[in-house]
């Protein structure tokens, strides 16, 4: 890490998050609000072409392979190198606060209030987790990253919500932060994922949030929320292929289980996020997160990106026509390819 430069990256939520993939599909921290998603911190990446090229894509060179990776993920060749934007920022005021269940209604309508008058360089992520006793906790994690001596009275508020069960605020480095999570990351578990994107965190959405936890089917159900704003709220939609450039909260759904689980266990695990995600209708933006969604869902995917849907598909088939290249992060259903089948 760069911690003991006094430099940060803009990384994801945890120190576990892959750089390459994290920022090719956009990329949502801690730092967003300040700095921006992860894909607006790329300033050029190294690339091996379906034709065996090599080319550096930058804004002056390869323009528009530039523009597809920024959002549009691993589609278009093998990224190498990655060169990325570094910000002075020698440390931060975070923390994981612990909230019981009981009163996750009271505790989600007071931060919800707080997150939305709060400045930019205050990011706010939530977690809804078994706890380590068993019954669901409510995780609040803000993160500031603006003028330090002003940390302690803006995340002052956030240590007031409800009965607080564990949890402290502390200067850190940003590094040390994005361990929070950790305990919470299980490897080896099958998982189901789903996602949507939210307006803003609201009576209704709250009502959603505890409903899931209130019927989850194991203690591997979890949700979690990342918030989207300022600075990445004001780079034009038409800049990257990133398509959703608004203020919006994106929605992580998570069904985790043993590889060696009964044959109820799957299925009731899937069941359980698709619920979760279908109660969400009505409410939730179209599309979602590219990063977090599958190649079956080519209608979700396609509004994903919104207006730069046609021009990302123009990219593919210049870069790539016969898809040979095709990465987690499905791209909207295009035109049949030379060979006869269908590319993307």
């Amino acid at each position: 890490m760069t911690d003991p430069l006094g430099l940060a990256p803009v990384a994801g939520s945890f120190g576990g998050v892959g750089m390459a993939g994290f920022t090719l599909g956009g990329g949502y921290g801690a730092l967003i609000g300040r700095f921006g998603l992860a894909a607006d911190n790329l300033l050029a990446a190294e690339v091996v072409l379906a034709d065996g090229r090599v080319v550096f894509a930058n804004h002056d060179n390869e323009e528009e392979l530039f523009w597809a990776l920024r959002g549009g993920g691993g589609n278009f060749g093998v990224v190498t190198t990655m060169r990325h934007h570094l910000h002075n920022l020698p440390s931060v005021r975070s923390g994981m606060l612990i909230y019981p269940s009981s009163e996750a209604k009271a505790v989600l309508k007071s931060c919800a209030e707080i997150a939305a008058s709060t400045p930019e360089d205050l990011t706010v992520q939530l977690g809804f987790v078994a706890g380590p006793d068993g019954p669901p906790v409510v995780l609040v994690v803000p993160t500031w990253c603006g003028v330090p001596g002003e940390g302690e009275a803006r995340v002052a508020p956030f240590l007031k919500l409800g009965t607080l069960l564990a949890g402290a605020m502390e200067m850190t480095s940003y590094g040390a932060s994005l361990t929070a999570f950790d305990p919470y990351i299980l490897n080896g578990q099958r998982t189901f994922m789903e996602t949507c994107w939210l307006p803003a965190l609201d009576s209704g959405s709250i009502d959603v949030f505890i409903e899931a936890m209130t019927t989850a089917v194991s203690p591997g159900c979890a949700v979690f929320t990342h918030e989207f704003k300022g600075a990445a709220s004001r780079v034009p939609a038409e800049a990257t292929a990133f398509g959703l450039r608004r203020d919006h909260v994106l929605v992580e759904i998570l069904a985790t289980f043993a590889d060696r689980s009964d044959e109820f266990e799957e299925p009731q695990h899937h069941q359980w996020a698709r619920a979760t995600l279908q109660a969400f209708n009505g409410m939730a933006l179209p599309g979602g997160y590219p990063n977090l969604l599958v190649a079956d869902d080519a209608d979700r995917v396609a509004k994903s990106y919104g207006r730069n849907v046609e021009r990302l598909v123009k990219a593919k088939r210049h870069y790539d026509p016969d898809n040979v290249f095709c990465s987690a992060i499905p791209l909207p259903v295009g035109a049949p390819s030379s060979s006869g089948g269908r590319i993307f």
